[in-house]
């Protein structure tokens, strides 16, 4: 759960007078411990109650409840900060000359390039032929025998591309690439991220995310989904049905 609220400082500060004709310095005065626990710890804990009302709205389905809670809660001591705070501004088409003229890196407006499954399945290939090699050997299997294993594998590929269209093996390297490298599992993580606080920032609230293929299928029950953000946009798809 993200916190999105910020406690207030606990300390003031008293201003200078005369006493006794001696200016007396400017004096700094904590607050007893007792008040600045409070002080500190009832934002917080509205901030939570407020959480947990939306994520309970949520798991009901009541998108335009949670929403109303999170609208309401804003400028509230203690309520969530810089939702819907981003400014949009009119596009603008740049050509590359102006991008240059401005010290502008155009590569940098490209997808990343991830071999990391690719990598994966090429060891993957390498290891089945290396695998059904070694099964041959040891149980001396005769050549059609070896024939009739390749086509049955061949099927079971072909099963996967033309129902679910390839969904089964994508799960599969997604799932190895997860456990096996931290930086794709990182990479992954850091995207869904950028769509949760961009459409957090432009008022669109986040409902709900996946990061894995084998989370995707065990909640949604997609197969051709690495990962994804779910969001409360009715209010986006009404806009659409009347432009």
């Amino acid at each position: 759960m993200m916190r999105l609220g910020r406690a207030p400082c606990c300390y003031c500060f008293t201003e200078p007078h005369p006493a006794g004709g001696v200016a007396a310095a400017v004096r700094l005065r904590l607050l007893p411990p007792a008040r600045a626990a409070n002080t500190s710890s009832e934002p917080a804990a509205r901030l939570r109650a407020v959480l947990e009302q939306v994520d309970e709205e949520l798991r009901k389905g009541n998108d335009e409840a949670a929403l109303s809670l999170v609208r309401g809660s804003q400028g509230a001591d203690g309520g969530l900060r810089f939702f819907g705070a981003a400014r949009q501004v009119p596009q603008r088409l740049y050509t590359l000359d102006e991008l240059k003229l401005n010290g502008i890196d155009t590569s940098a407006f490209l997808s990343p390039v991830d071999l990391t499954l690719g990598s994966i399945e090429r060891n993957l290939q390498i290891a089945a032929v290396l695998g059904g090699l070694s099964v041959s050997a040891a149980f001396e299997l005769s050549k059609l025998q070896v024939l009739f294993l390749f086509l049955g594998l061949l099927s079971l590929w072909s099963v996967d591309l033309v129902y679910f269209g390839g969904g089964v093996r994508n799960l599969i390297l997604d799932t190895i690439g997860h456990n096996l490298s931290q930086k794709y599992r990182n990479r992954v993580i850091q995207h869904e991220a950028g769509h949760f606080l961009i459409a957090y920032l432009l008022g669109v609230l986040p409902k709900g995310y996946t990061i894995t293929s084998l989370d995707t299928f065990i909640k949604k029950g997609s197969l051709n989904v690495q990962a994804g953000t779910a969001f409360v946009d009715f209010e986006f798809l009404q806009e659409l049905i009347i432009y």
